[in-house]
């Protein structure tokens, strides 16, 4: 079975609704080259806001069943097919969550919250703006094949890949807004863009799964955000990298055939030894 996916990168502006619009020109795009299943950017509708603790920011925010949801959803319908959209979710107010829609073509609606936040001394300071999500893991059957949806510092941690692959995911997506902060040195940022790459290579290779990662593109306050949106095969060869710099559609086509493939030269899953990791379930003493 084989299928065609879109990630897609772009510099977000400050309005929201000139980011909807990039979004839609974007989307349609990947539509007309044949992709049946589109992710965007962490936080598309808006500049990645955490660098800072500013209240105005909170006025990025929407409910599930707003503008996003809406605008995206109708397009979603039109184009016949699936969208992942990640939003500033608002779900009361003081109450709310970095979080990823998963919009069908014929109007099914999945949700995830973001489960690991991050929050460090500048730049992503993610714990002042939203809770800690509280629906679990995100796993859609779609015609095209079962997605998992998890956002970018959820890439970090190997148990989350492992659960949704285990829950029958084929493919995990990883909208994402990572860059360098003006104060780290080239030979650090080119690193940690280097280890960003090798986690999701890890993850397919562990796994026998499809990722992908769509990570925006531009300078934001204190950070350059990278771009090199990612699609990942099982054996973990990268099939598809993005610019570092410009707005771009990647349009891959997936074998799925090549899960089982993998899968069977390195059986991975079935010689797990579920009996000795018990201690994953406690937090860690030293």
């Amino acid at each position: 079975m084989k299928v065609k996916i879109a990630v897609i990168q772009f510099a977000a502006k400050d309005k929201a609704e000139a980011n909807v619009q990039t979004a839609v020109r974007l989307v349609e795009q990947a539509a007309a080259k044949g992709a049946k299943i589109v992710c965007l950017q962490e936080l598309y509708r808006s500049p990645y806001f955490p660098q800072n603790g500013d209240y105005a920011n909170f006025d990025y925010a929407e409910a599930v069943d707003g503008s996003s949801a809406k605008t995206l959803g109708e397009l979603a319908k039109k184009k016949k097919i699936w969208l992942i959209v990640p939003i500033f979710e608002k779900r009361t107010a003081g109450l709310y969550y970095n979080s990823a829609l998963v919009l069908g073509p014929d109007g099914k609606k999945a949700h995830y919250r973001k489960l690991h936040l991050p929050q460090d001394a500048h730049s992503f300071s993610e714990k002042y703006y939203f809770a800690p999500g509280d629906l679990g893991y995100c796993i859609v059957d779609t015609p095209y094949g079962k997605i998992g949806v998890m956002i970018c510092w959820d890439q970090w941690y190997p148990e989350g890949a492992r659960l949704m692959a285990l829950k029958g995911a084929q493919i995990l997506f990883y909208p994402t807004a990572i860059g360098a902060h003006k104060a780290e040195p080239k030979d650090v940022a080119k690193d940690q863009r280097e280890a960003w790459m090798t986690m999701h290579r890890a993850h397919a290779i562990a796994n026998g799964v499809f990722v992908a990662a769509p990570n925006r593109v531009g300078k934001e306050c204190d950070l350059t955000f990278w771009g090199t949106s990612l699609v990942i095969e099982p054996s973990g060869r990268v099939v598809a990298e993005g610019s570092p710099k410009d707005e771009q559609v990647l349009v891959s086509e997936l074998d799925l055939d090549k899960i089982a493939l993998q899968r069977h030269g390195w059986p991975f899953l079935r010689d797990r030894r579920v009996d000795t990791y018990g201690d994953l379930l406690h937090r860690f003493t030293g």
